[in-house]
């Protein structure tokens, strides 16, 4: 029992020591240890780096650009729509549904642009959001 106990103190003191150390006396220690045992950090931190990089998913977009690819048939309503949504006048909205690619509204919530776009498209318009 007491080189188990013996073992729990050196490593305790160790980990104190450690705590205590700037990071270029951590960078000193781990040089002088790998140079010591002859292992390289490198080596031996890249496969948990691998894991730790694949691990994070993409963040999930939380705000959109509403971008109007296409009028469709009923360009009328379309511009009515687009006035309503967006808060422009109805000659701001003929210009808009008119530009290629109109960037409708930058930055939207996801819930607000799947909003104008179902709106749109129940108009016959097309809707990218981006």
């Amino acid at each position: 029992m007491e080189v188990t106990t013996m073992a729990s103190e050196k490593i305790t003191a160790i980990v104190e020591s450690v705590k205590t150390m700037t990071v270029l006396e951590l960078k000193e220690l781990v040089d002088t240890i790998c140079e010591e045992f002859g292992v390289s950090a490198v080596a031996a931190a890249a496969p948990a780096a691998a894991g730790a990089a694949a691990a994070p998913a993409e963040e999930e977009k939380t705000e959109f650009d509403v971008i109007l690819k296409d009028v469709g048939a009923n360009k009328m309503q379309v511009i009515k729509t687009v006035k309503e949504l967006t808060g422009a006048s109805l000659m701001e909205a003929k210009k808009l549904v008119e530009t290629p690619d109109a960037k409708l509204k930058e930055q939207a919530s996801k819930a607000d642009a799947e909003e104008m776009q179902k709106k749109l498209e129940e108009v016959g318009a097309k809707v990218e959001l981006k």
